[in-house]
């Protein structure tokens, strides 16, 4: 994707990946795959700019922690709030000459799911305009889903569609439309199914 060959990828991994630290397993991750990517992007393949977008329904406190104090790669996270792993306030911002880096959306449970997404919608587009990122990684996880057994917070399958479709126009924008996604969380099989099929359709453009 960096190189220019396509422009999008989609990393269907077990396990995820967004709660690993630098130092240690956590929360079904044991390695952060979004931070190994993000890494080599900025070290390795001469990106300087890349922004991570994470709407699982649980906070990615490992990404938000590994990326705390790294003016490159920016942290926008929606997640539900007051859940595990209890981090992500949106007073959580960066840290000083980083700050601004992270941008944290709470979403309370019983949030209109229309709300949500508008919500999602204005908060990123404000973010990336500050940020301008070079390339974009989705954490992408699916268990916000009305069905989801841990996390649910009310989604339908077609919200994450336009999730994606939202974060795809900001990599248009800014990033030369290079994005590269990342299975997170997601437990109820069938939902996930479905969720993931939604998600790779737009990412593939046959929405």
């Amino acid at each position: 994707v960096v190189a220019g060959e396509d422009t999008s990828a989609f990393c269907l991994v077990r396990p995820p990946g967004h709660h690993a630290l630098a130092d240690r397993a956590m929360g079904f991750c044991l390695l952060n795959n979004v931070a190994i990517a993000a890494r080599l992007a900025t070290s390795q393949l001469g990106v300087q700019r890349v922004m991570i977008v994470d709407f699982d329904v649980h906070h990615g406190n490992g990404t938000q922690a590994i990326f705390w104090e790294d003016a490159q790669v920016a942290y926008f996270s929606m997640h539900r709030a007051s859940f595990y792993p209890n981090t992500g306030l949106e007073s959580e911002v960066g840290t000083a000459a980083c700050k601004g880096t992270t941008c944290n959306i709470e979403i309370s449970l019983g949030t209109p799911r229309t709300e949500l997404l508008e919500r999602f919608r204005s908060e990123l587009t404000k973010f990336s305009e500050a940020f301008r990122p070079e390339l974009v990684i989705i954490s992408a996880g699916f268990d916000a889903h009305r069905d989801d057994p841990l996390g649910s917070l009310g989604l339908l399958t077609e919200d994450f569609a336009v999730i994606t479709q939202m974060i795809m126009d900001v990599a248009r924008r800014h990033a030369g439309g290079r994005v590269v996604s990342v299975l997170e969380g997601g437990y109820n099989p069938e939902a996930l199914s479905d969720c993931v099929t939604e998600h790779l359709e737009t990412l593939l453009h046959t929405k």
